[in-house]
């Protein structure tokens, strides 16, 4: 894999040359050798849905077959069909253990009674009045239980200690606007899922994929440094066993009743061993606003995630497909636009009129006002090549200006806006997604990052983001094949440099 050797040497050469730069980094632990964010791991699956529907089709699931520990991590927690599925979810699991106690205290059973179950539930923003009036602290603020119920929309204390289930609910949130947006589940250290939804109330396109190996590993070590620093680096080691032979093979699985969307896709996959990068990309409180009209942007801070995208949007050679909620990262269109003038071509699927505000506040645009100006200066950049091409062969030219030289194809820009499928369906308990909040870059037909981070200034200089890159051929093929078969009839057209499609 000599490619991906020079991207993975290229991107650490790129974070530790402006290590310098930045100051009390949240998380520091990989600032020093960012090598150590760098793993294998063996891919699952992909699916896309809404965020009800991913949950209820696969994370949920996934976490009714706990034994150990649940580490579920969100930045929007409300009151939602999510929520409640994921209540519904924890009170059967205690139902089900609760099960295995009696049968473990029957007179001659060989039966075992379930280990208690660590249930790690852990999330930024659940209002605008908690914001408000969050603690700054970095250990967060630990809900106490008489809050569970009331304000978090779970199950009782007295519900879940009956199932051997100790909850710790915890939020960490920094004013003005620095959310910590990342969003993972961890079951029993053996798997790991990434989806791009909230535990909200949204019926957005979201994207969600699975893993294991020890890309779960790097996990665990950013859920320690960020959310749970008394965390133990191992569990019991039973949890090295099959997940499913630990239950009586009379209870079988626990069930749920899935929500379906429109847009619903899984696609299992080969689960061959994957080339793979974390990327973190660290709280930043100062959000580095410049006020001064015309003036040279700021430049991102030089995180794992940040470095990552620009470094592939500079080592592009033939294609790049970008589906993100917004897009107004200055870093990111300049980037998108060396790509173009390099042969490269460029699709970018994105959401309208989603967020304005927040965009507004932390990028002082919106994206499309930032796509007009992309596309502005994607037409100059078309009238300067074919200025280029009609340069007469005689010998009245600029001295300097060398004919001889092959000026690089212009490459093709392509602009849609994501739109509900056309088609009126009364009451449907099938959810259509209204916008597409799945944050997606494929570089090449090889280099995939999924996550939660957008291309937006947000993310690029305020929030806590996490993605995670694979270097796969064939996971990147899957995730194209797949978005584009929900993307039919559900695209927008705002901009087509190709005349013939």
């Amino acid at each position: 894999m000599p490619q991906f050797d020079y991207f993975k040497e290229a991107w650490k050469t790129s974070i530790l040359e402006r290590r310098s730069t930045v100051r009390d980094e949240f998380p520091d632990y990989h600032a020093s050798d960012p090598g150590v964010l760098v793993s294998t791991s063996r891919i699952h699956s992909f699916e896309l849905g809404t965020g009800a529907s991913i949950y209820t089709n696969s994370l949920l699931p996934a976490i009714l077959q706990a034994e150990h520990e649940i580490i579920l991590v969100t930045c929007f927690w409300a009151s939602s069909s999510t929520r409640s599925a994921l209540k519904d979810a924890l009170e059967r699991l205690v139902e089900e253990r609760r099960e295995r106690v009696l049968r473990a205290g029957e007179p001659g059973s060989d039966a075992q009674a379930p280990s208690p179950l660590r249930v790690r539930i852990c999330f930024s923003s659940r209002s605008l009045f908690q914001k408000l009036f969050h603690t700054w602290s970095r250990d967060g603020y630990v809900y106490p239980p008489s809050t569970w119920i009331s304000q978090l929309g779970l199950p009782s204390p007295e519900v879940l200690e009956a199932g051997l289930i100790d909850l710790r609910v915890k939020s960490i949130f920094f004013l003005p606007f620095s959310v910590l947006h990342s969003k993972y589940v961890i079951v029993d250290r053996q798997k790991a899922w990434f989806p791009s939804c909230n535990v909200s109330w949204e019926a957005w396109l979201e994207g969600c994929v699975e893993i294991s190996g020890d890309g779960v590993g790097d996990l665990v070590k950013f859920h320690k440094h960020v959310w749970d620093p008394q965390l133990e680096s191992q569990l019991l080691p039973r949890v090295v066993l099959d997940l499913g032979s630990a239950r009586p093979p009379g209870l079988g699985r626990i069930t749920l009743t899935p929500i379906p969307s429109f847009a619903g896709r899984f696609v299992n996959l080969p689960e061959a061993v994957t080339p793979t990068i974390l990327l973190p990309s660290s709280h930043h409180q100062n959000p580095r606003f410049n006020i001064i009209p015309f003036s040279k942007p700021s430049i991102p801070p030089p995180t794992p995630l940040n470095c990552a995208i620009l470094r592939l949007l500079a080592v592009a050679e033939h294609s790049i497909y970008i589906q993100t909620p917004n897009i107004t990262s200055t870093p990111v269109i300049d980037g998108i636009l060396d790509a173009l003038m390099r042969g490269v071509n460029v699709v970018i699927v994105t959401s309208k009129g989603l967020m304005l505000l927040e965009q507004i506040l932390t990028a002082g645009a919106t994206t499309s006002m930032c796509l007009r100006s992309l596309i502005r200066r994607y037409r100059k950049l078309q009238a300067k090549h074919t200025q280029l091409q009609h340069i007469p062969s005689h010998h009245d030219l600029e001295p300097d200006l060398d004919i001889e030289a092959q000026q690089p194809q212009l490459g093709s820009l392509k602009i849609s806006y994501f739109r509900p499928q056309p088609g009126d369906r009364p009451e449907s308990i099938v959810e259509e997604p209204q916008k597409s909040h799945i944050k997606l870059t494929i570089v090449d037909g090889q280099y995939t990052v999924l996550g939660s981070g957008n291309m937006d200034r947000a993310s690029w200089f305020t929030s806590q983001e996490l993605g995670i890159l694979f270097y796969s051929v064939d996971f990147a093929t899957a995730v194209s094949n797949t978005v584009a078969e929900v993307l039919v009839d559900r695209l927008e057209p705002v901009f087509s440099s190709v005349v013939h499609e």
